[in-house]
């Protein structure tokens, strides 16, 4: 199946001589979570604005649904919603009005039973007539996902979507989320909450610097990027690690040993590990395990890219 959308050495030089994006290849299948990770300046919210037509590239090609951005940029439009970071809408407006106008500026005909089924699926039905200015912030970022969805997109950018927003919308908007990926929607997000992108997304892209870092299945990517923590609790502390115990590389923490091995190795040392320790001297009161997180991984791309 071809993707729904193509990214071919994709740059931008603003006029000041920054270059925000360097050469990105990129591509997105139908139906899928992309989760889009990199720091503040990475060039996530850069790269979102030219695929959805607000930024002009200045070297590269994008195509949506098989519609050239620049040749065919109507046809690419019309495929596609954004969720900016702003919240940007007309205050004095009602959600209904702001939402169903939405829909005309895509030229498709007035739908008020798909405005009111847009308006439920966000749990915004009961605040239809209220002002923009009269809702919270979160009651907002819905809003604006309102807007995105009123004229039936393909493709959903959610740029930080839940910036701001309190933990219980949260988890309301990403269960819209789920709905709209099920009915075939491709979601494109990009979220300071790393945890969230762990938890929805089917595929994670990496941008540091104007470039893809990466790019990767995330269960695939936490199999073979993960490490994993064996915390040793002792039953009395220690002044240092011996010395023969050196070749493992344990750190120190207050009363705990750390050793850190590499979750995709078929074998351990960890059996030798505890054989040495007692040898040593050093008894245990507890041990556990941890898997490095999706924010461990992110962490560390980045810090090997920027040495």
């Amino acid at each position: 199946m071809p993707p729904v959308i193509s990214i071919r050495g994709l740059g931008k030089t603003y006029a000041g001589g920054r270059q925000a994006l360097k050469g990105v290849d990129l591509e997105i299948r139908k139906g899928e979570i992309f989760a889009l990770l990199g720091p503040n300046g990475a060039g996530k919210t850069t790269l979102i604005n030219i695929v959805c037509g607000i930024v002009t590239p200045t070297e590269g090609a994008v195509s949506v649904g098989g519609h050239d951005i620049l040749r065919d940029w109507r046809a690419a439009r019309s495929l596609i919603g954004l969720v900016p970071q702003e919240l940007t809408t007309n205050a004095f407006e009602s959600v209904w009005a702001t939402v169903a106008f939405s829909r005309g500026l895509f030229g498709k005909p007035s739908d008020p039973a798909r405005i009111e089924a847009v308006l439920k699926e966000l749990s915004l039905w009961d605040r239809k007539d209220s002002k923009i200015m009269t809702l919270s912030g979160g009651m907002k970022r819905r809003v604006l996902i309102a807007k995105a969805l009123a004229h039936d997109p393909q493709v959903l950018f959610l740029d930080e979507p839940t910036a701001g927003v309190d933990v219980a919308l949260r988890q309301g908007m990403w269960q819209a989320v789920h709905a709209l990926r099920a009915a075939g929607v491709t979601i494109i997000l990009t979220t300071h909450y790393i945890e969230e992108a762990e938890l929805m997304a089917d595929r994670i892209g990496v941008i540091n610097q104007g470039e893809i870092i990466l790019v990767e299945e995330k269960a695939e990517l936490m199999r073979k990027l993960g490490r994993k923590e064996l915390t040793l609790h002792l039953q009395q502390p220690i002044a240092a690690v011996p010395a023969s115990l050196a070749r493992y590389g344990l750190e120190l923490k207050g009363e705990d040993l750390v050793y850190t091995y590499d979750a995709q190795k078929t074998h351990s040392d960890i059996p030798e590990l505890l054989r040495d320790l007692a040898a040593a001297g050093v008894e245990l009161k507890d041990l556990q395990t941890k898997q490095s997180s999706l924010e461990d991984i992110f962490v560390d791309l980045v810090r090997e890219k920027a040495a």
